[in-house]
């Protein structure tokens, strides 16, 4: 390392605040990315398996993205609207009517919110609440929506939580299918608790929840939990909200987590890979008839990014025009399914989790999974953890990962995880 990394990496301890994490496993100073591929400052690579926590759907850099931007920058175009009428803006809405709604058959209205996904979690249950009359939202065990007063109400991780300071009230928390053990039920048991008018339960004004809990630990809903929780939902008055933020826009599988399901969300939230580029850029997909918004009831100064216009409209063109990008994910699940089996089948009692291109180990241990990372780091693959302890080993790589590159990248990861392993077992 030189002298001037040395000197870059002590102003971060310096200046920057204790709550600073990623940069706590991934102890490098990074300088440029292209693809799947990071570089650090003293020339090291890295192939990229964390994706900004899927916010690079599409890798780091694409070229059509980026010189889309550049032209636009260039030419001067308008970099910040408010929510004002731009061209960029109408090219993205026109692009997403065309290629992500109208194949769909949802005439979904379209809100831009805040920058981030905690902002289109707020403005999906803030709607709720106010086309309803309710107070109440039902989220669920390992869930995680934002970090946001509101979002954060609706996230279940205690240590997350603890960061609030006031009480989070107006959630309740019931339990995500198999959270309670495979022989639990958890969708018939939702049912009766929400029927029993003893249970202590508030009318819902919404339903929320992520199909693969990206945080909570790569938690995969079966489609008949999902439409028994839409039903629900549907039977007692409360929208239906799909928290696709990190599980949409191809990481699942589509692009969204949901298409090969028999639902129809009342709203859906989206951010992360929505930009295409990493700019951040979110929105809530609405039904027309919930959308009794008054003018600038819910607003934001940076609610729509010019700039992520640009390159989502990219995004969409190149890789949602017709069904090859998805067969190629397709295609990666698969390979991704069959070599972390390999790796769980070396863990006593492991076990593969999740679905798409949103897969981990869980390894029974945060202690063992925070290891397993570790090692791989060291070998030249970013990679982190997920889970209530941190005990699922969690693959996010890019979706567009060249397929001999993603596969050396699995050959790293089972390598580490087989290195942990063995001194796991020779400390007992």
């Amino acid at each position: 390392m030189t002298t001037d990394t040395l000197s870059d990496k002590m102003i971060f301890e310096r200046r920057e605040s204790q709550v600073r994490s990623y940069c706590r496993s991934f102890d490098a100073v990074f300088a440029k990315a292209q693809g799947s591929t990071l570089h650090d400052e003293s020339g090291a690579t890295y192939t990229d398996f964390l994706s900004g926590c899927s916010s690079l759907n599409y890798g780091h850099n694409d070229p059509d993205m980026k010189a889309a931007l550049v032209d636009y920058i260039t030419s001067d175009g308008i970099a910040h609207a408010l929510d004002m009428y731009t061209g960029p803006k109408a090219a993205f809405l026109e692009t997403f009517e065309r290629l992500v709604l109208t194949p769909r058959g949802m005439d979904h209205k379209i809100m831009m919110t805040g920058p981030t996904g905690t902002n289109a979690v707020e403005a999906a249950i803030k709607l709720a609440r106010k086309v309803t009359g309710r107070t109440n939202v039902i989220s669920f065990t390992n869930g995680f929506h934002g970090m946001t007063l509101g979002a954060l109400s609706l996230t279940g991780n205690a240590g997350k939580r603890g960061g609030a300071g006031v009480p989070l009230n107006g959630v309740t928390h019931l339990p995500f299918e198999g959270s309670l053990g495979d022989d639990v039920d958890t969708l018939a048991l939702i049912e009766t608790m929400l029927d029993n008018g003893s249970s202590g339960i508030d009318a819902p004004a919404a339903f929320i929840l992520e199909l693969v809990q990206g945080e909570g630990g790569l938690n995969a809903a079966s489609r008949t939990w999902v439409e028994g929780i839409a039903r629900l939902a549907k039977k007692h008055g409360a929208k239906l909200i799909v928290d696709d933020i990190q599980a949409g826009i191809g990481r699942a599988g589509s692009f969204f987590s949901f298409d090969d399901m028999d639902v129809e969300p009342d709203m859906i939230t989206l951010a992360k890979s929505l930009s295409g580029f990493g700019l951040p850029f979110a929105l809530t997909l609405i039904k027309p008839e919930l959308d009794v918004w008054k003018p600038a009831e819910h607003n934001g100064t940076f609610r729509g990014n010019t700039h992520a216009f640009v390159t989502a409209r990219v995004a969409l063109e190149k890789f949602w025009s017709d069904d090859a990008f998805k067969d190629e994910i397709a295609e990666k699940s698969a390979v991704l399914t069959e070599r972390l089996q390999r790796i769980a089948d070396t863990i006593p009692g492991a076990r593969l989790k999740g679905r798409g291109m949103m897969q981990g180990v869980d390894v029974g241990s945060g202690d063992l999974a925070s290891a397993i990372c570790a090692e791989a780091f060291l070998r030249g693959l970013v990679i982190e953890t997920s889970g209530a302890h941190d005990e699922v080993v969690k693959v996010l790589a890019p979706l567009t990962t060249p397929m001999d590159q993603f596969k050396a990248g699995l050959d790293i990861l089972t390598e580490a995880a087989q290195t942990c392993v063995q001194t796991k077992i020779a400390a007992e």
